[in-house]
């Protein structure tokens, strides 16, 4: 009972407040509060008003402005990802060069001067984050997680959000951190659909009237949705597994006509993303030429499998998972330590320790290849494209680092001193038999996952895709060479082991299942390993599972964001939902309310819904609808609904004429909205009346008091919802509704729909006027009776 308390605690529901170190929605303070997004239609008065002066022409235009916006998000954030990646790739290949040239005399003045380059790329981006843009911090998928759950996350979605983003990844990535741009490009997407969705940015000046289309939260959700895949898109240059990544793990809610625009949306990123590769060929972009976006083909790889090879296959699949599992927990570690202890010290110590990572990631990246000897170039087989050795610095295998003589390489460089996508190249390449050794493995994944564990987590933009399948190809190819030794066939590639390797990685830690086997095939170019990627990924996510969450959500856990998961908790079955409303008081406001106490009950309380409860004629209570909070407050601040008399008003009849537009009552994005003590009433306006019935929900979703918690979970977060009434049972029916009711075809004669309503009414009508006679109680039994009957399917 109390596991499904806390659980339900976490519920985005009517109070508003900060979150503690648990979890849990608490109203001690305001400072850095978090509040739910009204995904429901609202569909009061003024909204219906509002629908009735719009014809066809507006929704097709509607229709029209939203597929014009898919086509925005697509260009800006494929224009994003080609800007970051041909910084960090001329950064990346800036540094190596110079650094190659000073190695040529001096080692220690190499290292010393690889060192303060990426300090300086490092510092750029850790001060970017802590002096402008603290939201940018980390990869930011959480957060968008979060927001698409309906949790309004403040700051995560603001133009220099975007610029802290944008910029900090290029340092942090630039400067050789284990970490990747990847995540960080879904929150830069979900920032460009937001900026684009409510006109830019009024903050900076940066805005159009004519861009500021969409004011609803439920549109910016869609609009949001479109701007993760192309995220995805843009990053892995994979489409679809763009589509499918904002389907399986960060949307709560999905439909058809989403589905189009997403997947037009990420269609539109690739397209921009080739004509930016094919304009960089000829030379334009500096260093960025074929590398940098992460595409590693392998489609001339190992062709065929043979049954004997599933063994180690799966083994690499429980690996994953395993590995997966602990890096999730110690994120989870590092993180708890940094926010209590580390992170309260203020700015400069986040400063000091983003650098400190920095020097120590420099000093092991260049300093262990110091320590491995050097390997004789292997004979190249004639045609071959490999080139042994090459140069440090120089995308390929076979790096000559600290090397006695020409022919000779050190594999422990090519992996380690280069950068993550060239490394990565290098370990999913075929026909590079016994290129890396066991030990030089070894020591990269022991190195490298400490690494990639103690970065996660520090005030830089950090995405852990590319990280996850640095680790996962390392131990995936230690596996292959003891396959490849063990079997002794020559149709067996180290590089199909590395990849399954990454793919299971991933699935341990992330727990994604069809979006990533989507995306490693595409980024992949080979169709034929689809059978062992999915393999390993659901071994990898089953070993995981049993131990801890995936990575996302455990960092939103300790980000406190109260995500709703996809199944609600087992304790919950046998809970209903007046049990979890608990003992609270409902606040309620009467239909006409006078400004003084509305003033009063929104300064004494923090929640964000309040029943209107009516009078009948008989003196009954009656609840009409749910008015929000921030419904009330702008019309406090607009006062043109003030009237004198404590009587209802009549929301059709002509006297008011001027009324608030449904959209004024839509919240920015990019603020907190409105505050009550933002708003200045004199004592006129506090003596006088507002009637409550045009503006408030009047039909908010109802359940009863003994409907299991787990039905009430599953109707709140697949509906988004705000609010849910919690009822007593219903003394009568009304009417059923069954599938048919809902089925209404357009080439359907409605006209004997008509006459089937007035056959009905017209039997209640002499029903009525039968009272008294007991055989006339009779039909009315045995017609509802029927009537039940008919509305059994």
């Amino acid at each position: 009972m109390e596991t499904a308390r806390l659980v339900w605690s976490r519920l985005p529901h009517s109070e508003d407040g900060e979150l503690d170190g648990v979890g849990i929605l608490s109203s001690t303070s305001n400072k850095n509060s978090v509040e739910s997004l009204d995904y429901e239609v609202i569909e009061n008065y003024a909204y219906r008003e509002e629908q009735a002066q719009r014809g066809k022409l507006y929704y097709g235009y509607n229709v029209a402005v939203k597929w014009f916006f898919a086509l925005l998000i697509g260009i800006g954030t494929g224009l994003a990802a080609v800007f970051i990646n041909i910084s960090v790739e001329n950064f990346a290949g800036w540094k190596f060069e110079l650094t190659f040239n000073i190695i040529q005399k001096s080692y220690l003045a190499g290292c010393l001067v690889y060192i303060l380059i990426n300090l300086a790329l490092v510092f750029s981006s850790v001060y970017i984050i802590t002096h402008f843009a603290p939201a940018a911090a980390g990869s930011g998928i959480p957060e968008i997680k979060g927001y698409l759950n309906g949790i309004d996350v403040p700051g995560i979605l603001l133009f220099r959000t975007l610029v802290g983003k944008i910029f900090g990844s290029i340092g942090s990535v630039g400067g050789g951190l284990a970490l990747g741009k990847e995540g960080p490009l879904v929150h830069t997407g979900a920032c460009i659909a937001s900026l684009l969705g409510q006109g830019g940015s009024t903050k900076y000046h940066l805005s159009s009237k004519w861009l500021q289309a969409f004011k609803s939260d439920r549109d910016r959700r869609d609009l949001v949705t479109c701007g993760c895949a192309a995220g995805v898109a843009a990053a892995f240059r994979a489409p679809v597994g763009g589509v499918l990544f904002a389907l399986e793990e960060v949307t709560s809610w999905w439909r058809s006509q989403l589905m189009w625009r997403v997947f037009f949306t990420s269609a539109i990123v690739a397209v921009v993303v080739r004509a930016a590769m094919g304009w960089c060929k000829s030379g334009n972009c500096g260093h960025f030429g074929a590398g940098g976006f992460i595409i590693w083909d392998i489609s001339g790889g190992q062709e065929d499998y043979s049954f004997e090879e599933l063994l180690p296959m799966a083994v690499i699949g429980i690996i994953g998972g395993l590995l997966g599992a602990l890096f999730n927990q110690l994120t989870i570690y590092v993180t708890r330590w940094r926010r209590n202890y580390l992170h309260k010290k203020g700015n400069k110590v986040k400063i000091y320790e983003a650098c400190l990572i920095s020097i120590i990631t420099s000093i092991i990246s260049f300093g262990l290849p110091l320590l491995r000897k050097c390997t004789p170039c292997p004979d190249s087989a004639p045609g071959s494209e490999i080139e042994c050795p090459r140069a440090p610095g120089n995308d390929g295998n076979y790096v000559n680092f600290y090397c006695s003589k020409d022919n000779e390489y050190n594999d422990l460089a090519t992996i380690f001193f280069n950068t993550q996508d060239d490394a990565i190249r290098n370990l999913f390449s075929a026909k590079t038999i016994h290129e890396f050794s066991a030990q030089s493995l070894l020591t990269f994944l022991v190195m490298f996952y400490t690494l990639a564990v103690v970065t996660f987590g520090s005030a830089v933009p950090a995405g852990q895709f590319v990280p996850g399948i640095m680790i996962g190809s390392t131990y995936g190819r230690l596996v292959g060479i003891f396959t490849v030794n063990h079997y002794k066939k020559l149709n067996i590639e180290e590089g199909t082991y590395a990849l399954l390797g990454a793919a299971s990685f991933l699935g341990g830690s992330m727990r994604m299942t069809v979006s990533l086997c989507v995306i490693m095939v595409e980024i992949t170019n080979n169709l034929k390993l689809l059978p062992l990627i999915m393999l390993v990924l659901l071994i990898s996510k089953a070993v995981g599972d049993a131990f801890n969450e995936g990575l996302y959500e455990e960092q939103a856990r300790l980000r406190n964001i109260p995500l709703l998961e996809s199944r609600p908790k087992y304790e919950m079955r046998t809970m209903t939902a007046r049990e979890a409303c608990g003992n609270q008081k409902v606040l309620s406001l009467p239909r006409v309310v006078k400004v003084a106490d509305v003033v009063s009950i929104l300064r004494s309380n923090k929640h964000n819904g309040f029943p209107v409860i009516d009078h009948t004629r008989s003196g009954e209570p009656l609840v009409i609808g749910l008015m929000l909070r921030s419904h009330l407050l702008v019309l406090l601040q607009s006062k043109i609904d003030f009237q004198h008399s404590p009587l209802p008003c009549d929301p059709r009849g002509g006297s008011r004429a001027i009324r608030p537009n449904f959209s004024e009552f839509a919240k920015p994005v990019s603020s907190k909205g409105l505050s009550i003590y933002d708003i200045h009433l004199s004592s006129d306006d506090l003596e006088m009346y507002i009637d409550l019935a045009p503006f408030l929900n009047p039909s908010p979703y109802v359940v009863p008091e003994d409907m299991s918690l787990t039905k009430v979970y599953n109707l709140f977060r697949q509906l988004g919802l705000r609010h849910i009434f919690v009822v007593p049972r219903a003394s009568r029916v009304i009417g059923v509704i069954t599938r048919k009711d809902l089925l209404i075809e357009e080439d359907e004669d409605s006209s004997t729909m008509e006459l089937q309503s007035t056959s009905v009414r017209a039997q209640r009508h002499e029903r009525r006027l039968s009272i008294g006679n007991p055989d006339a109680e009779r039909p009315l039994l045995n017609g509802l009776l029927l009537q039940d009957q008919n509305h059994t399917n």
